[in-house]
């Protein structure tokens, strides 16, 4: 499999605002959030994206509070996959209100705006149940990860 550019998905410009979403989103939580971006899937989105959260070491967080969005882009398919910690506390239906703040970005064109929206809610939810404590460290890149199918 080759491997992609973000800038396959978006721009230089639009991806700095991502990550940059992702800063802001983890300032005041110890919790973790990932965006996968890839073109195509060949098995089943929400199995990959299980894949892709194994393979970025989500499952590795100290409070098990990592967040992946995934996207296959050419798909159109969007998993929010949370690890066990944030999945016990957040409220019923949460992703999926997370998941429609995303997919309405989509469908207005702009892919960038649509993650931007969905990592500032996952973040809300993380610094709600896992506050920022003294002494927390960012265990996860906030990098964008992609792969071209």
């Amino acid at each position: 499999m080759k491997q992609s550019k973000v800038e396959d998905f978006l721009t230089a410009e639009e991806e700095s605002q991502v990550i940059d979403a992702i800063r802001t989103a983890e300032k005041n939580t110890s919790g973790e959030i990932r965006v996968h971006l890839e073109a195509h899937s060949e098995i089943d989105a929400f199995d990959r994206a299980a894949e892709v959260f194994d393979f970025l070491h989500m499952n590795n967080t100290k409070n098990s509070n990592g967040v992946l969005i995934y996207v296959a882009v050419e798909d159109r398919t969007l998993v929010i996959l949370g690890d066990t910690g944030i999945n016990d506390v957040v409220p019923p239906h949460f992703w999926e209100s997370t998941k429609d703040a995303i997919i309405n970005g989509f469908k207005n064109g702009d892919i960038k705006q649509g993650l931007i929206d969905g990592i500032l809610m996952a973040g809300e939810q993380l610094k709600a149940h896992f506050p920022y404590q003294k002494g927390d460290k960012n265990e996860l890149p906030d990098s964008i990860s992609t792969r071209k199918s």
